[in-house]
C-alpha cells in the first residue's frame, strides 16, 4: 500500500522546527567544554635586566619565536576568542639556567576569564641566545637622491644633527652594520631656501649591503630613538662658467701653439654668494695655474685631463650630474699654419637618391691649413670647396671623408673626416618612410 508523503504537511513541518529549537536548546544549556589552539607570534620577553647587568643581551631565533596556546572552557566562551586576547610571556628570571646555549625560557600565557589551569601552552619554553653587549659609534650619511632644489638653486650640503650616532645591540649584529644613513630625497625636493628636515630616520646597511630587517632592528637601540634632524643649504647656480688654462715649455722647432681649448667649453657652478661674486670679478672664469700643459719638444697636439671639481675654489661647486672630467687640448701646428671651423652646411654633397636623406652629426669641421710661404694672412675661408660623394648609399650612420679642395699657395695638413647619419624620406601624407 503507497503512502501518502503530502498527508498532514503542517504537521509535519512543525516537528522539524520544534526539532531544530529542541537541539538549540540543549546545545545553549549543555554548552560543552571545548579545546581551541591559538599561534601566538608576540611572545614577550619580560625581566631582560636580569641578564642585561652581566652585560648581555637577548636575541631570538628569527623560526622559534611563536608559540600555539590551547585553551579549554565552554564553547561559547572559547569560540569568542581570538589572539589578540592572550598574552604570552617568556620570564628569563624563570629560566633553569643562562649559561647553556640556547637558553630555555618557561612560556606562560594568560587570558581574562579563562583559568590559568585551563590554558596550556606548546612548546612550553622559548629559545633564545645571549651574546655580548656592545656599543659603536657610526658617522651619519645624509642623501638626497635625485631630488633637486627648486630651479637656479642647488643642493650645496646637507649636514645631519648629530653627525653621528652611537648604537647599542648584541655583538655579531652590531659587527654586521657598515654604515648609517639618512634619506631625505622626498623632503628637499624643490625647496627654495634653506631649510631644517626634523626627525629624519636612520637607515642601517650591513657589509652585504643589505638594509637590516625590522626584526634585526628591534634589537638595536639609538641615541635619539634613531631620529636626527638635517639642515639642508642652498646655493645659487650660475652657468657658462669658462676655464683658463695655460701651458709650459716651447714646443719642437718649426712648430707654434695654435691654440689652447678644453672640453667641455663652458659649465655650470653653484655656489655662496662671496664665491659668486668673487667669480664675477674673473669674467666668470676660472684660471687654472697650476694645472699647466707642459708641451716642451711636441710636435703634436698635447692633451691632459684634469678634475675640475678637485680645482674650483672654495664655496663653489659642479652642479649636480655633472662630471668632472676636464680635458684641456694645446693644439700644436708647424709655423705658417693654422685650424679653421668649416661649416658643415656647406659641404656639397653628391650622389644622393632621391629617396634618401642625409644630415651632419656636427655643425663645424676643422681644418688645418698652412701656407706655403708662411702667411695665412691672405686665406679667405670661402674659397674653399669642400665636398661629400660616396659609391653606395645606404641608410644607417658613419664617419666618411670630406673632399677638400683649397687654393694655390695652401696644403691641408690633415686628412678631414666627418660623421654622418643617411636615412629614409618620409613620406608627408603619411609619415611613413617612402619605400
Amino acid at each position: 500500500m503507497k503512502k501518502n508523503l503530502t498527508k498532514n504537511i503542517p504537521l509535519k513541518i512543525m516537528s522539524v522546527v520544534v526539532g531544530v529549537l529542541v537541539w538549540l536548546i540543549v546545545v545553549n544549556v549543555d554548552n560543552p567544554i571545548v579545546t581551541k589552539g591559538f599561534v601566538i607570534t608576540d611572545v614577550q620577553i619580560i625581566n631582560e635586566a636580569y641578564v642585561d647587568q652581566l652585560g648581555e643581551m637577548v636575541m631570538q631565533d628569527d623560526s622559534e619565536n611563536s608559540v600555539r596556546v590551547y585553551i579549554t572552557g565552554e564553547r561559547k566562551n572559547v569560540n569568542r576568542l581570538t589572539s589578540s586576547d592572550i598574552k604570552a610571556v617568556a620570564d628569563l628570571q624563570q629560566a633553569e639556567s643562562t649559561d647553556t646555549d640556547p637558553v630555555m625560557i618557561p612560556v606562560t600565557a594568560t587570558c581574562a576569564g579563562i583559568l590559568p589551569e585551563n590554558i596550556r601552552v606548546v612548546p612550553q619554553n622559548l629559545s633564545v641566545h645571549l651574546e655580548k653587549k656592545v656599543t659603536k659609534e657610526f658617522a651619519i650619511n645624509v642623501s638626497s637622491g635625485d631630488s633637486k632644489a627648486a630651479q637656479g638653486m642647488e643642493i650645496a650640503s646637507l649636514t645631519a644633527n648629530p653627525e653621528k650616532v652611537r648604537i647599542t645591540g648584541p655583538e655579531s649584529l652590531v659587527g654586521k652594520i657598515d654604515s648609517v644613513s639618512v634619506d631625505v630625497s622626498s623632503r628637499v625636493d624643490g625647496i627654495a631656501q634653506d631649510t631644517t628636515i626634523s626627525d629624519a630616520e636612520l637607515t642601517i646597511t650591513d657589509k652585504n649591503q643589505d638594509t637590516l630587517s625590522s626584526n634585526s632592528m628591534s634589537y638595536l637601540k639609538f641615541d635619539n630613538n634613531g631620529k636626527v634632524n638635517v639642515t639642508a643649504k642652498l646655493w645659487k647656480v650660475r652657468s657658462d662658467i669658462r676655464v683658463s688654462a695655460g701651458y709650459i715649455g716651447e714646443p719642437a722647432e718649426g712648430y707654434v701653439v695654435d691654440s689652447v681649448t678644453t672640453v667641455p667649453e663652458t659649465f655650470s657652478v653653484a655656489g655662496s654668494d662671496e664665491a659668486l661674486n668673487n667669480l664675477k670679478l674673473q669674467g666668470n672664469t676660472i684660471y687654472l695655474d697650476n694645472e699647466n700643459v707642459d708641451i716642451s719638444g711636441k710636435s703634436n697636439d698635447v692633451e691632459k685631463k684634469v678634475n675640475l671639481a678637485e680645482l674650483l675654489p672654495d664655496g663653489l661647486k659642479l652642479t649636480s650630474g655633472s662630471s668632472s672630467d676636464l680635458w684641456i687640448t694645446v693644439n700644436i701646428l708647424p709655423e705658417g699654419s693654422k685650424i679653421y671651423s668649416f661649416p658643415t652646411e656647406d659641404i656639397k654633397v653628391k650622389g644622393l637618391p632621391d629617396d634618401l636623406q642625409m644630415a651632419f652629426e656636427v655643425a663645424d669641421i676643422e681644418l688645418k691649413v698652412q701656407a706655403d710661404d708662411g702667411n695665412l694672412s691672405q686665406f679667405d675661408l670661402r674659397a674653399v670647396d669642400a665636398s661629400l660623394s660616396m659609391d653606395d648609399w645606404e641608410e644607417g650612420s658613419y664617419e666618411v671623408p670630406i673632399n677638400i679642395s683649397l687654393p694655390n699657395g695652401y696644403k691641408l695638413l690633415e686628412d678631414v673626416t666627418a660623421e654622418i647619419k643617411v636615412s629614409k624620406v618620409s613620406n608627408a601624407d603619411t609619415g611613413n618612410s617612402t619605400k
